[in-house]
């Protein structure tokens, strides 16, 4: 959780207590949090961000108070998450995006990052896909 915490920008007051960054996320992540992983996942990608957060509610968020909600905040850190592991798992950045970003035939010909944003349960899949990759089983 600390290095969620860490790519989000959100320093935990107790480092391996995933609490401070639970409120964080339901108080509203701020739109820093959404620009960092944006950029580390798809720095080519301007309109990446979109995927997480819809162009209008964005443009809202920017003109009232900078905060993700939270269930913004949520797909985000589950975003964060999965590409902590997929980098994990390559050991290198480039490689860990090509696995997000092509279709992989477990997941219908979709990429993964897809799926992981469109659920939680779609990135539990990529979460046991990433681990059969790391340990070695066939998935």
């Amino acid at each position: 959780m600390a290095d969620l915490a860490g790519m989000l920008g959100v320093s935990p007051r107790r480092p391996g207590s995933p609490l401070h960054l639970i409120r964080k996320i339901e108080e509203g992540l701020p739109l820093s949090s959404l620009d960092r992983i944006a950029t580390r996942i798809a720095p080519d990608d301007p309109g990446f961000r979109y995927r997480i957060v819809p162009r209008s509610s964005l443009a809202r968020r920017r003109q009232q108070h900078g905060r993700l909600s939270p269930d913004e905040g949520a797909r985000l850190a589950r975003i964060a998450t999965l590409w902590g592991f997929a980098c994990e798992v390559w050991k290198d950045q480039d490689k860990a995006r090509r696995f997000l970003f092509r279709p992989h035939l477990l997941l219908d010909g979709q990429t993964p990052i897809e799926v992981g944003l469109a659920s939680e349960i779609g990135a539990d899949y990529v979460r046991n896909i990433l681990s059969g990759l790391l340990y070695g089983t066939a998935v």
